[in-house]
């Protein structure tokens, strides 16, 4: 298999630095975060009877990946990033766990994948909104359509920004929103959300899939709940590595950005802050040849 070229890092289409040691940790436990959330690997309503082959698309440092060959240990899963770090990483998590049914390669989504037709039975992907610019979504979804076996499925997680009741972490949002109009990766008229789980269901149909399906989840993280430490810190780091993305989109400088996130700090640590974060879990069917 022959590996595409990184785009340079002014092409990058990347919220936060794919290569940066703090985002690959913090990815690390956003996706145990999010595996709780849902509280399976899998929609409930998913069948694997028949799945023996899974891509999993910008897989980060694999723990999805990971987690999916520990239980299905006769299943063969792969996943593709394109940062050499977490790629990097999951290989070496691969050695240490001793698992001999997993595979990871660097690739970049933004240009055709290196699989020949019906290499897969699933292909999943969770939050890749925050690479994708929503042109590129058609071209990807089709080529998911063309590495899927007949009969296979494709998987898609998305979220939406927190809603909160504190006016500093409402105010970065809002930076959030202006930044992803002005790179083309939001799919919201009014700069009001993301936008992405609203178009998930049109999209896979438009790409050719069919028995589209849906589930939606919530991680509720106010002050005195389970999830608040845990998704708070999320967020914190998130909001820190995303800093150098909207000042370059001219949502915002330095000096406002800083005394927005100190703020912000102050009131996700408050004992009356409230705050829940939805995302989307939606899956299609590839038709059956004829």
């Amino acid at each position: 298999m022959t590996t595409p070229a990184n785009p340079s890092p002014d092409e990058s289409t990347y919220i936060i630095d794919a290569e940066n040691a703090a985002e690959m940790s913090r990815l690390t436990k956003q996706d145990r975060l999010l595996t709780k959330a849902k509280g399976v690997l899998f929609p409930e309503q998913y069948d694997l009877s028949r799945v023996q082959r899974i891509l999993d698309i910008a897989c980060g440092p694999g723990g999805w990946v990971l987690d999916v060959a520990r239980m299905y240990p006769d299943t063969q899963v792969e996943g593709i990033d394109i940062s050499n770090l977490m790629i990097e990483y999951a290989r070496y998590q691969t050695r240490v766990q001793g698992l001999n049914n997993v595979r990871f390669n660097v690739m970049n989504v933004l240009e055709p994948l290196n699989f020949p037709a019906d290499s897969f039975d699933l292909v999943n992907a969770r939050l890749i909104a925050t690479f994708l610019p929503t042109a590129a979504w058609p071209r990807l979804l089709q080529e998911c359509l063309r590495i899927t076996e007949a009969g296979g499925s494709i998987c898609l997680s998305e979220c939406e920004m927190p809603i909160t009741n504190s006016p500093a972490f409402e105010k970065m949002n809002s930076l959030v929103f202006s930044a992803i109009e002005v790179s083309q990766q939001s799919f919201s008229p009014g700069r009001r959300n993301i936008g992405t789980t609203s178009v998930l269901g049109r999209l896979l149909r438009n790409a050719g899939y069919q028995h589209v399906q849906q589930k939606a989840y919530a991680v509720d993280f106010s002050a005195g709940t389970e999830a608040h430490i845990s998704t708070s810190q999320d967020w914190m780091v998130v909001f820190k590595l995303m800093q150098p993305f909207l000042i370059k989109m001219g949502a915002t400088t330095q000096e406002e950005v800083d005394r927005v996130y100190q703020q912000m700090l102050a009131e996700m640590l408050s004992d009356d802050f409230c705050a829940v974060w939805y995302f989307l879990c939606i899956w299609g069917e590839k038709p059956q040849k004829i």
